[in-house]
């Protein structure tokens, strides 16, 4: 973003044919001058500061990867606390934020919805200004969107949104970054002038249920000049809502990318560099399993519908896991050649650790 943060758009509560609803989509108003920046959407960024968190998270898994921690990094969150507020099972999110605290000297706080009271004996409001006033940020992993929103309003320390029904920003930074280092040999090679990433005119085909990852990954698409096209069963699309925000994602960026929406696979895989799909049936929805998996049936991603379709030779695939076998094929999903899943599950600890150095440790400050 900015170095003036824009007040984020306030929705109406989306709703698809299903009946699913989606809570109402904000980010906490700006209330001074003083108040912390908060990460609650891709939305949240300009283009370059994207590009910024995609290229420092690259640049610092090189460097420890090499065994050194970048000397801005070594002892940033010394003798500081994150909290880390989960309603919903994890793995990735939080094996990659304590991680990333770590590394940066800090302690995490685990507070899983039983060990605090919130929700129970205490309000949103009350648990926010109480927790934020003993921590120095907020990862927070939560149901209805309008539940890290209201977090971030009353906060006093940064909030991250470490999910929530409508985005998944930490997704979509490692999801670039993996993208970032599978086409960097082929494409633009890394110089740090560079306005871009060098991922511009790259076509990812998303094949699956219109959901929370896709919405930041279509609009971080949008900001660095990448295609997106996606494939849902009638009744799965984009709420119209939420297309607008994607549509309007990236008109600051030197290329903006193209969306693109069917309810054919075919035509949304022709050409494509890679291949997305993610779980059919999210927490939650439990009780449309069966219904989903007939309307999904012919969604599964293999290596005949990349044919089909006229994907690119070289095409990849991408799942933010955890993977379900109607959802991709075993011939696809652990194939070296092809399969990008586990870099990807991976680069969500450098996602995590450039978004704390931007937002923590430099105050919102992506640079």
């Amino acid at each position: 973003m900015p170095a003036t943060r824009p007040a984020f758009r306030c929705l109406r509560e989306l709703q698809k044919p299903q009946q699913r609803l989606y809570s109402a989509l904000a980010t906490s108003p700006a209330t001074s001058p003083f108040a912390p920046r908060h990460l609650l959407s891709i939305e949240n960024l300009s283009s370059t500061e994207l590009t910024t968190l995609v290229r420092n998270a690259y640049q610092h898994k090189q460097a420890m990867k090499s065994g050194s921690v970048p000397k801005t990094l070594l002892g940033a969150l010394s003798g500081k606390t994150v909290a880390m507020t989960f309603n919903k099972r994890s793995t990735r999110t939080r094996i990659s934020t304590e991680g990333a605290v770590i590394t940066l000297g800090g302690h995490p706080m685990f507070l899983s919805k039983d060990d605090i009271q919130l929700g129970v004996n205490e309000s949103l409001y009350d648990t926010a200004v109480v927790v934020s006033s003993m921590v120095s940020a907020w990862f927070a992993r939560v149901g209805p969107h309008s539940d890290v929103a209201d977090l971030a309003k009353n906060s006093t320390v940064p909030v991250i949104n470490a999910l929530s029904d409508a985005f998944h920003p930490l997704q979509t930074i490692a999801d670039f970054l993996t993208i970032r280092e599978a086409f960097q040999s082929s494409r633009t090679k890394e110089r740090s002038p560079t306005p871009g990433l060098g991922l511009e005119g790259l076509k990812i085909a998303w094949v699956g249920d219109a959901n929370n990852v896709l919405y930041d990954l279509a609009i971080g698409a949008g900001k660095l000049g990448v295609d997106l096209a996606v494939a849902t069963p009638k009744g799965y699309e984009i709420p119209p809502e939420m297309r607008d925000i994607i549509q309007k994602s990236g008109i600051d960026a030197r290329i903006q990318g193209k969306l693109m929406e069917t309810n054919v696979p075919e035509e949304a895989v022709k050409d494509a560099d890679i291949l997305v799909t993610d779980t059919w049936v999210s927490m939650g929805q439990e009780s449309e399993k069966e219904k989903r998996l007939k309307a999904f049936s012919s969604f599964q991603i293999t290596p005949a519908l990349a044919e089909r379709g006229g994907a690119k030779s070289g095409w990849k695939f991408m799942h933010c896991l955890p993977r379900h076998p109607e959802e991709v094929s075993d011939d696809v999903f652990y194939n070296p050649s092809r399969s990008l899943v586990f870099t990807e599950a991976e680069n969500r600890l450098w996602s995590a650790i450039a978004v704390l150095e931007g937002f923590v440790v430099n105050k919102g400050k992506i640079i």
